[in-house]
């Protein structure tokens, strides 16, 4: 007991430490703890390692919010939450947008948890009706979003232009030799991240004084993201074809927020329970259909050879303990950044931010051994893309056809 409350913990502060980094991601983290794995299972038990890699991934989702929302830095998990975030930040509320995915992240890992039974018993029926019909539910998703989220014909046209020039965007670069990891930094990175910060350079955005106390009062559109949150995640972690950015627009549907307007509070609460809720049920997934649905969850499912009942009780309860702690990690850390980010000449922060992240995708493209013209084709061409929705005035969800369409393309069976 004392090993596995150990190798929690560890595994917090290993997943702050990953989520703090931009460029990386936690399934590389986990990648080399599970090559180790044959060395460390001389003094380890499979138990004490496969808890060390949940609790660093339910670390790793909620902590990552951080660099999303002061540098501007996002990845797959946390790509939606750069807009309202942002705008928080610049209202000098940066310190209760961390509050916000804190709680919207510990609320909807308990939501999880406690509906599980339900999950259990009605999910295995729900995974075999709908799996054929993937396709048409995410193409759905996106004509009724397109529709909800213009306000005339206009924005519409080009709402729709934007997803679909996205998409093939996506397709490309995730068919080519690139890694997925590679291609996802490199388009992330310059659809929301880069993108971002040079809008905000032409418009002379400076970082106001963040306030110093945070009143948050869980008022109704709070309890609903953390409510949808945990549903949407849940569904996230067990349908295929689903990622963060189909769990993110059933997130929205369910809690009825958007990350526009006075509803960005409740968006973010729901962003950041799906991102958390989905680190738990992906490995849930293997218990209730035998099948992972992370790479987390795959190297789990390999050390323990499969999930039974009591490495379930296990996990939900290194669960609660890890997002416990992740949860005031969160918070003190968020404060911190708040405090410092204060002291920093903005413009020059936005600046080095984007030249680092530039650096970055350089840099893991020539350890790939990558073409680098086709790499900064992509990232000219993701910046491009991303500044668009800022002068056209139409939403930047819909720049998420870069993930949604190949998913499309992927579960038609056309190829």
């Amino acid at each position: 007991m004392f090993d596995l409350i150990l190798a929690c913990i560890i595994g917090v502060f290993g997943g702050a430490i990953t989520g703090l980094i931009p460029g990386i991601h936690v399934n590389t983290a986990g990648a080399f703890v599970f090559s180790a794995s044959p060395f460390l299972s001389y003094s380890y038990s499979p138990e004490v390692l496969a808890v060390f890699l949940l609790s660093m991934s339910i670390s790793h989702a909620l902590l990552e919010f951080i660099p999303s929302m002061f540098l501007g830095v996002p990845d797959e998990g946390t790509v939606l939450s750069v807009m309202p975030g942002h705008y928080l930040l610049l209202q000098g509320r940066g310190k209760e947008a961390i509050r916000l995915v804190s709680i919207g992240g510990f609320g909807a890992m308990v939501v999880t948890i406690i509906l599980l039974p339900v999950f259990m018993v009605g999910l295995p029926v729900l995974y075999c009706f709908l799996k054929p019909f993937i396709w048409i539910i995410l193409s759905g998703t996106v004509v009724y979003m397109l529709y909800r989220l213009s306000r005339d014909l206009k924005s519409l046209i080009w709402s729709s232009i934007l997803f679909l020039f996205s998409g093939i965007m996506g397709w490309t670069a995730l068919n080519s030799p690139l890694s997925s990891s590679v291609s996802l930094l490199c388009i992330f990175s310059g659809l929301f991240g880069v993108s971002t910060l040079l809008y905000s350079l032409s418009e002379n955005s400076v970082m106001p004084k963040q306030k110093e106390k945070q009143v948050l009062e869980l008022d109704e559109d709070i309890l609903r993201g953390i409510f949808a949150g945990g549903i949407a995640g849940s569904i996230l972690g067990f349908l295929p074809g689903m990622g963060p950015a189909q769990g993110s627009i059933l997130a929205q549907e369910l809690s009825g927020a958007s990350d526009m307007g006075k509803e960005r509070e409740g968006f973010l609460v729901a962003m950041s329970g799906v991102n958390t809720s989905d680190a738990l049920f992906s490995l849930i997934a293997i218990y209730i259909i035998g099948n992972p649905r992370s790479g987390i969850a795959v190297y789990i499912n390999q050390l323990l050879q499969g999930l039974d009942f009591n490495h379930l009780i296990i996990m939900i309860f290194s669960a609660i303990t890890a997002v416990s702690i992740s949860l005031v990690l969160c918070i003190k850390l968020g404060d911190w950044f708040g405090h410092s980010m204060q002291k920093i000449n903005y413009e020059k922060m936005s600046w080095f931010v984007i030249f680092f992240m530039s650096f970055l995708v350089v840099l893991f493209g020539v350890m790939e051994g990558a073409n680098l013209i086709f790499i900064l084709l992509i990232y000219i061409t993701s910046i491009t893309m991303g500044l668009l929705p800022h002068y056209l005035n139409i939403n930047k969800s819909h720049l998420m056809g870069v993930l949604i369409m190949p998913a499309i393309v992927v579960y038609t069976g056309i190829f």
